[in-house]
C-alpha cells in the first residue's frame, strides 16, 4: 500500500504521540561525539519524548557497491521516541540536526559526519519523493536491526515483520 504525504513542513501535531524510530550514524570526524550530540538536539525537538537511544555499534561503510573495508567505519545507533510532530516535519527536523553538524549531501550513501534516517512513524506507511516509511531497506540493514533489538526486543517494521525475525533472516546462521 502506497500513501502520499498530504502534510507539508506546516503541519498540525498528531493528536496524541507516536512512536517513531531514527538510525543514526556517523562516519567522519568525532564519531562518538557527533552521536551523543545528535541525541541531545532530539531530546529538544518540540513535541517529542521518551526519547530511548541504544549503545553505538561499529560497522563497516555500505556503499552503492556494497561493503567497503577501505572506507572510514561507522558508529551507528537507534533512537525511539515519542512524538507529536507529523512525519514530514520530523523529517524537516532531522535534516536541520544533520546540517548543523556539518552533513552535506554530495553523493548517495557517500562519507558522513551524521546521517539520521526516519525508519517507522508509528504503522504510518508514506510513499512520497521526500519521504518513505518504513524506510524502504531497514530489513536488509543489520546496523539499524541490531541496535534497535537493543532497546525494543518486540519490534516490528510495519508490512516487514518482527526485527528479531529479520535480523536472523539476515544473518542467515541465526546469531
Amino acid at each position: 500500500m502506497s500513501v502520499r504525504l498530504a502534510h507539508g513542513i506546516g503541519d498540525p501535531p498528531a493528536d496524541r504521540p507516536v512512536a517513531a524510530v531514527v538510525a543514526l550514524g556517523a562516519n567522519l570526524g568525532a564519531r562518538a561525539g557527533t552521536l551523543a550530540a545528535a541525541v541531545s538536539a532530539l531530546q529538544r525537538l518540540p513535541l517529542t519524548t521518551e526519547v530511548r537511544v541504544s549503545e553505538p555499534i561499529e560497522t563497516v561503510a555500505v556503499t552503492l557497491a556494497g561493503a567497503d573495508e577501505t572506507a572510514p567505519r561507522y558508529l551507528n545507533a537507534v533512537a525511539l521516541l515519542q512524538t507529536r510532530l507529523a512525519p514530514s516535519t520530523l523529517l524537516h527536523e532531522l535534516h536541520r540536526i544533520e546540517a548543523d553538524h556539518g552533513r552535506v549531501r554530495r553523493e548517495r550513501w557517500g562519507d558522513r559526519t551524521l546521517d539520521l534516517d526516519l525508519i517507522v512513524y508509528g504503522d504510518v506507511r508514506i510513499d512520497d519523493e521526500r519521504l518513505t516509511v518504513p524506510h524502504p531497506r531497514a530489513h536488509e540493514r543489520e546496523f539499524v536491526l541490531a541496535p534497535w533489538l537493543q532497546i525494543d526486543p518486540d519490534a516490528e517494521i510495519p508490512g516487514r515483520g518482527r526485527v528479531d525475525a529479520l535480523l536472523v533472516a539476515l544473518r542467515g546462521d541465526g546469531s
